[in-house]
């Protein structure tokens, strides 16, 4: 029994490591014109599959806070705006997201941020009009353990749904969901 724990053990890890990579699937959509490499991810949670499709700049040396001014709507990404795709209706603290595509904004601030939801898509990035958002809800400001070089956008899968996760330089914003 001594000699199976060690087995058993490496064996719940893969299992373990295969089941969170395969949680999320990204693929490459086009090189970006200004050279940010623009991906798509796909997510399920609780049985919703949910895509984000971004631009991905790299600080290159710059300021987070000079790219993402507080208190100004941010693109989030890079060139076209980036779009989130749902096919159950998603709700971010008050703000209900009914199954569909939209445009997702940012509004950072110093302590937290804000998800802009937007109802006009397949513009560019920097084509905002508050008119067409859906609504807005609070994210969470954290620092990063390890600096991010590259804007990531990720999903994780919680108890209770999903936890949406934007992650650059020092900074983590986030914001919990729920499916249905």
């Amino acid at each position: 029994m001594r000699q199976l724990l060690p087995a058993l053990a490496a064996s719940a890890l893969i299992v373990g490591f295969v089941t969170t990579t395969a949680a999320q699937q990204t693929t490459q959509v086009h090189p970006g014109k200004g050279g940010s490499p623009h991906v798509r991810s796909e997510w399920t949670v609780d049985g919703a599959k949910i895509s984000i499709e971004y631009g991905r700049p790299s600080l290159k040396g710059r300021s987070l806070e000079t790219l993402t001014p507080a208190g100004k709507v941010w693109r989030t990404g890079a060139d076209e705006a980036t779009t989130l795709v749902t096919d159950k209706p998603l709700t971010f603290g008050s703000l209900k997201v009914p199954a569909g595509t939209y445009t997702l904004f940012t509004l950072p601030g110093e302590k937290e941020w804000q998800l802009v939801v937007n109802k006009k898509t397949g513009q560019w990035g920097t084509m905002y009009s508050e008119g067409d958002d859906l609504g807005r809800a609070p994210m969470k400001v954290e620092t990063a353990g390890k600096p991010v070089e590259q804007l990531t956008i990720s999903v994780d899968d919680t108890p209770s749904g999903g936890m949406l996760k934007i992650s650059w330089g020092a900074t983590v914003a986030s914001t919990p969901f729920t499916v249905g």
